[in-house]
């Protein structure tokens, strides 16, 4: 195996940003069928409640976005366009309605097709509706810390497709390891 441990619930029940830049270079692992899919996270967004505009929990609580207010380390899977799958990890303390987009793996096992971009990296990893709520901690779907992990650089850019958030569009909420070949858009 690849990865030393699976990321303890403490590890999301952190503030927003700084879960979302302690992801990069960590392992999503996702067992289908017996095979372990694991890609690295290289690229991610924060969505730091329900004021970020941008985010789906400033609708409030719906059923959509339930699993959002609930317990850190959970996943939150949506549908966008009638056809993608999003994957996103549900941060802070209950009730706050924030969590980190991923955007972008690197292969790393048993991973084939384009995963550049939220929408392909869960086609790729297997990812749907039926993950939505998910704990994380679980042993066919979770995070890890990789065994070893070369040193990097980050970056911080404005999420993207957010225009509609007003002031919540310019903020370098998107980050992402400086270089990586495997990041969506620079």
């Amino acid at each position: 195996m690849p990865f030393t441990r699976k990321l303890p619930r403490t590890f999301y029940a952190r503030a927003t940003e700084e879960v979302a830049r302690g992801l990069l270079g960590m392992h999503l692992v996702h067992v289908c069928g017996g095979i372990e899919r694991i890609g690295r996270i290289v690229e991610v967004e924060a969505y730091v409640g329900a004021h970020d505009l941008a985010a789906h929990s400033s609708k409030g609580i719906t059923p959509r976005t339930r699993i959002m207010y609930g317990p850190p380390g959970h996943a939150y899977v949506y549908l966008i366009y009638g056809m993608h799958h999003c994957m996103n990890v549900v941060t802070e303390p209950a009730g706050n309605g924030c969590e980190v987009l991923l955007r972008a793996l690197e292969p790393v096992v048993h991973l084939e097709g384009n995963t550049k971009g939220p929408a392909l990296l869960c086609r790729a990893m297997g990812i749907d509706r039926r993950l939505n709520g998910h704990d994380l901690l679980s042993n066919d779907f979770y995070l890890a810390e990789p065994a070893s992990m070369e040193p990097f650089g980050t970056m911080a850019r404005p999420r993207i497709g957010v225009a509609y958030a007003k002031h919540w569009a310019d903020k370098e909420l998107r980050f992402y390891i400086d270089g990586n070949a495997f990041v969506s858009r620079r």
